[in-house]
């Protein structure tokens, strides 16, 4: 099924939309939403089965605990691709083994002027600018109480806050303070995300100083029940503003980090030019996919290292087969995320990975995913 994807849907699909791939991301969206609303239909929930049947890989040796979560499977979603959780059912049905939901802010915003998504398919990435579009922290809010009255969801489902644009930085903390408490009760785990390059001045959030003000608001909001908090951080930070992170997320108690969001960096792209016309060096916004594969695995083996395995890491960037999901968890992710990868290899990728990652762990003569982690580091 994936050879079809590759061979017939995926050109089809781009080619239909080539001048905007966000018109393919938003019917995307559309479809999950209601593939969401019918496997949960009494009449119709032999859909979800279909479903899981499908693209779902059930191993006892794929299982984790972790932060007080049962992951049925290391491979989640990464926030970016469902940002108002409107899909948020069907996620575990899909293979994933978590996902991550949002960018959301406190309040609803549109996101940067069109177009603000292109594809850059002889890198295998894609470069955004889409700015925090979402419908806001109280719209998201209503939406997941209302799925977490009526379903037991069978994965962990995060939330990922970001600042709104017309916060200035001073009061951030208070931004971010505030989707929180909105939406404590709805998400299983927290993802503090300063490192954006596409809300303007985001990335100054990842100083130490401006950094612990966010999560000295977030831990006197994160009463009974705590929730797991994670920071999300850039590619491009240099090693000790990584390490002073490493310091904050040990003296916070985080749960851990998530490495890394996409880069602003533009080194040796083979893509001469995006739909614009114009080259993607030209052009703003963040590169995710294969080109931030190495940078964001040699953060995460930095973490790993200098927390002595202590912290742990979700890790994020160009991860498009079962190798590049293995590379990440033995350089020190306990989990990993997929974005991009999705898109240009259908949504048979997961099972696909996860078949892939049981072949690795019986080559190794491991028992379990958890043995792997920074085996390699």
């Amino acid at each position: 099924m994936n050879d079809i994807y590759q061979l017939a849907i995926r050109p089809l699909l781009f080619n239909a939309v080539k001048a905007d791939p966000e018109k393919l991301h938003s019917s995307t969206i559309r479809t999950l939403y209601w593939l969401s609303e019918i496997c949960y239909s009494p009449s119709t929930r032999w859909v979800n089965q279909r479903l899981r049947q499908s693209f779902c890989l059930f191993d006892k040796r794929l299982e984790q605990n972790l932060f007080g979560l049962h992951f049925p499977n290391p491979v989640g979603l990464a926030a970016g691709f469902d940002k108002d959780g409107v899909a948020a059912p069907v996620w575990g049905s899909l293979g994933f083994g978590f996902a991550e939901l949002g960018t959301v802010t406190f309040h609803p915003q549109p996101g940067n002027p069109k177009p603000r998504l292109f594809r850059l398919p002889e890198d295998n990435a894609a470069l955004n600018r889409m700015g925090f579009n979402n419908s806001g922290a109280v719209n998201m809010a209503h939406r997941l109480t209302k799925v977490r009255n009526n379903l037991t969801l069978p994965i962990p489902i995060g939330v990922n806050l970001g600042k709104s644009k017309i916060t200035p930085l001073e009061t951030a903390a208070i931004d971010y303070r505030d989707s929180f408490r909105l939406l404590k009760d709805c998400g299983d785990y927290f993802v503090v995300n300063v490192s954006s390059p596409n809300t303007p001045g985001l990335r100054a959030l990842q100083d130490a100083t401006m950094l612990s003000s966010i999560l000295e608001a977030l831990s006197q909001e994160n009463l009974i029940p705590q929730k797991p908090i994670f920071v999300k951080i850039a590619p491009d930070l240099e090693w000790e503003a990584i390490s002073d992170i490493i310091e904050l997320a040990v003296n916070y108690k985080l749960a851990g980090i998530i490495a890394t969001n996409t880069t602003i960096r533009r080194d040796n792209l083979k893509t001469r030019f995006i739909a614009t016309g114009k080259p993607p060096q030209e052009e703003a916004g963040g590169i995710s996919g294969a080109p931030v594969r190495d940078r964001s695995t040699e953060i995460i083996r930095y973490i790993y290292k200098h927390s002595q395995g202590q912290i742990p890491i979700i890790g994020v960037g160009g991860i498009f087969t079962a190798a590049d999901a293995w590379e990440k968890i033995t350089a020190g992710a306990s989990l990993v995320q997929i974005y991009t990868g999705w898109i240009y290899e259908g949504p048979w990728m997961i099972h696909r990975i996860l078949e892939g990652l049981l072949v690795l762990l019986e080559q190794r003569g491991l028992t379990s995913i958890s043995e792997a982690i920074g085996i390699e580091s």
